[in-house]
């Protein structure tokens, strides 16, 4: 079974703690993250890109000069998508690139995710605890004194941790999610998970 330590609301290890094994001790499929990063990435593009076809380009229609005996080739309306200035001849137009992975895959992609963090000791668990206020110096110090790597950190939170969200949200190089939002791309995104024990639990309920 997948272990992680656990750490106190200060950064002082306190023990260790047995993660899920429905969702951090199984096989990694290599196909399923590609697919499921490949569709946040689509699903995050806007499609806003437009090009003018030679009827929205501002110009005269007249033709630009008489069809024969002049020793040129034939030519029409000077917005022609062969002349400089004219419309682009099939051009990117607005689109949805948009679109969704069957749930199995997905679940498959986030398991993998997760048992691959796990794999490497990457994850840890913070014990729970709550602010009186938004306070991003409190959240800079615990991740300061927690044996991160990398330069990216996911924090995963309870549904109802809205004054840890404020303090975490700001912090350079970190990203929060709460618990049942987990996604693989994020998770692969992050060289370290950190979770509470509060937002554990509710992962294992919604995902596993």
């Amino acid at each position: 079974m997948a272990t992680a330590k656990l750490y106190s609301r200060t950064g002082d290890e306190k023990g260790t703690v047995d993660l899920p094994a429905a969702l951090f001790a199984q096989p990694v499929h290599r196909q399923a993250l590609y697919e499921a990063v490949r569709c946040y990435l689509a699903n995050q593009r806007q499609g806003t890109h437009d090009t003018k076809t030679r009827a929205e380009v501002v110009g005269s229609k007249k033709k630009m000069f008489r069809q024969k005996g002049t020793g040129r080739a034939r030519m029409g309306q000077i917005m022609s998508a062969s002349r400089v200035g004219g419309g682009r001849a099939h051009g990117p137009h607005p689109r949805d690139y948009g679109y969704q992975l069957p749930r199995k895959v997905k679940r498959l992609a986030l398991k993998s995710a997760l048992s691959d963090r796990a794999a490497s000791a990457r994850v840890s668990v913070v014990e729970d605890f709550a602010l009186d206020a938004p306070k991003t110096r409190t959240m800079a110090d615990l991740l300061g004194r927690l044996p991160l790597a990398g330069r990216h950190t996911l924090f995963v939170l309870p549904v109802d941790a809205d004054l840890l969200f404020k303090s975490l949200r700001n912090l350079q190089g970190v990203r929060v999610l709460r618990s049942n939002d987990l996604n693989a791309y994020t998770i692969l995104w992050a060289d370290n998970l950190v979770f509470t024990q509060s937002a554990l639990q509710v992962a294992e309920e919604v995902f596993a």
